[in-house]
């Protein structure tokens, strides 16, 4: 028993890491990862179909504010909003990598300018 941990822990020493020695080596993101919701404020009509077709309730459209809310926090990246935007402009999109990490739960508030 002593000397299979033996060679196993001297095979190991010897070979290359199995994971990534990361934020040395940039994450690799597949084609199928969801990271999160982006919206292009300049393309976007404030429709509020997003909001209708959001099941989690993390977007809030408001018309009047002319401000696009998303929850990220009650976001399950089921990319509904992004399906459910008109496609002409593709305003909503899923980006592949992750939103920047937060240290409280607030709520990103996106304004758009007036043209």
């Amino acid at each position: 028993m002593g000397l299979k941990l033996t060679g196993m822990t001297l095979k190991n020493l010897m070979s290359k890491p199995v994971t990534r020695r990361y934020p040395h080596e940039p994450l690799v993101y597949t084609e199928r990862t969801r990271g999160h919701v982006h919206n292009d404020m300049e393309k976007c009509i404030l429709c509020s179909i997003c909001d209708k077709a959001c099941p989690a309730g993390a977007l809030i459209v408001d018309k009047e504010a002319l401000t696009w809310t998303i929850d990220r926090f009650s976001c399950v990246q089921c990319m509904a909003c992004v399906r459910s935007c008109p496609p002409k402009a593709q305003r909503l999109t899923m980006r592949p990598e992750y939103a920047p990490s937060a240290l409280t739960m607030s709520m990103e508030t996106h304004t758009k300018t007036e043209e």
